[in-house]
């Protein structure tokens, strides 16, 4: 077949059939002009040489999502709550002349798509923007949190649903942890690792089982998402305590230091672990919204300069979280030690903590003497805080205090769970 002649099909679903096989899919677009590319009903795609294939043609049935989606049905006499889409891939669809994923033309589309949510509860849906993660800034969690916090003070409103991306949803959900507090009423984030209307989608599973946490009596915030690979029930993940820690994997994220908050099935099934808030509709909630952006997160290396340092106080930094290796060390000793730049930088005010490098286990600067040196020259040590927990909170606290010492010392409070004051080998890599 001549190689223009299947331009026609781009963005169509067709059969094509080789010698010996048969493929049926959606047409992409390719940069390569001798391969035709198709997008398989799995999700996955392949590449097929052109010059094997023996016939393609259009198949006439629906298929994909259609651009014009009629309005949800809503049951009546069932709990509300709160959906804010925010973007990511779980509010977004294939492209089908691309292959990549678009945000869905409206929030509601997500209703269409995953219909079981409506069984369980109405869901009042909102959008204070629509940015995939990477682009967000504590500027939107701010804004996130306030919506947050008008929902759950309405009574009528059971819990709320948060739809975000994958790639800073911890950060997220560690800055919805500290801006709204002690909260009366769940508060859920979720997410997909597969756009929605794709046939191996996380979504589905994410979202049933988020209604159901939201309508639970657990009154944290928390990440809801796959506890395995398989579609068979999610975890429900302390906002302050969790990590993705897979690129592309559905149960990517996962409890650090810790055990899940519950397990949830999508019977409505739930096992809660341990302690947590409980719900409490007479209390309400305000958002504490001030978030100081002069601060860092820093990864030490070998051969790591401290020269990062003078340029971090240069910029007028007020607070500096180093991941650290091990018990809590960087370079103390040689050309490369860190431990007088650091020791300057504390003596003009900046706060300076040391979190895990290793994610799991907790830091002590009594092990080995370079500890004891850090501790001295004022590093604060935060036990087993993740280091993006870690910068988050100290964003946040530098927001509502300015004063170094007593910032220091509410670095060191529990906030919402970012400490676990009591670690298990049982909790390791759950």
């Amino acid at each position: 077949m001549e190689k223009g002649k299947f331009d026609k099909f781009i963005g169509k679903k067709v059969r094509v059939l080789l010698d010996k096989q048969e493929f049926q899919g959606t047409v992409l677009e390719t940069y390569d002009p001798s391969i035709l590319l198709l997008k398989l009903k799995s999700g996955y795609n392949i590449g097929i040489e052109k010059t094997k294939i023996k016939s393609i043609e259009e198949l006439k049935e629906k298929q994909g999502l259609k651009e014009e989606i009629k309005e949800p049905k809503l049951k009546a006499n069932l709990p509300e709550i709160a959906v804010i889409v925010t973007g990511g891939t779980i509010s977004s669809r294939v492209d089908y002349k691309t292959g990549a994923v678009k945000p869905l033309t409206r929030p509601e589309d997500i209703l269409v798509l995953a219909p079981k949510i409506q069984e369980i509860a109405k869901p009042n849906i909102s959008s204070p923007f629509m940015v995939f993660s990477e682009n967000m800034t504590s500027e939107h969690w701010r804004v996130l949190a306030k919506a947050v916090e008008k929902e759950l003070n309405k009574p009528n409103i059971k819990g709320c649903i948060i739809l975000a991306g994958t790639d800073t949803l911890h950060y997220i959900s560690a800055a919805l942890a500290f801006m709204l507090g002690k909260i009366n009423k769940p508060v859920v984030l979720t997410y997909s690792q597969r756009s929605i209307d794709r046939g191996s989608t996380d979504a589905l599973l994410n979202l049933t089982c988020s209604a159901y946490a939201a309508l639970s009596d657990i009154a944290e915030v928390m990440i809801v998402g796959h506890a395995t690979n398989n579609d068979n029930f999610c975890f429900a993940l302390r906002g302050s305590k969790v990590r993705k820690m897979h690129s592309s994997r559905r149960d990517t994220f996962r409890p650090i230091n810790t055990k899940p908050l519950a397990t949830i099935y999508d019977n409505g099934k739930i096992e809660a672990y341990g302690i947590c808030n409980k719900r409490d509709e007479k209390k309400s909630v305000r958002a504490e919204t001030a978030f100081e952006e002069g601060v860092a997160l820093i990864k030490w290396h070998p051969n790591a300069s401290s020269n990062l340092i003078d340029f971090y106080v240069k910029e007028g930094c007020k607070g500096l979280v180093i991941e650290a290796t091990g018990f809590g060390h960087v370079a103390s000793e040689g050309k490369t030690s860190w431990l007088k730049k650091l020791e300057g930088a504390v003596k003009k005010g900046i706060v300076v903590c040391f979190a895990c490098q290793t994610l799991y286990g907790s830091l002590d600067p009594f092990v080995y003497s370079a500890g004891r040196e850090f501790e001295k020259a004022g590093i604060l040590f935060l036990k087993d805080m993740l280091p993006e927990t870690a910068f988050v909170k100290l964003g946040f606290v530098l927001g509502k205090e300015k004063d170094s010492k007593k910032a220091k010392e509410l670095m060191l409070q529990n906030f919402a769970g970012e400490f676990n004051p009591r670690l298990s080998e049982k909790d390791f890599l759950v």
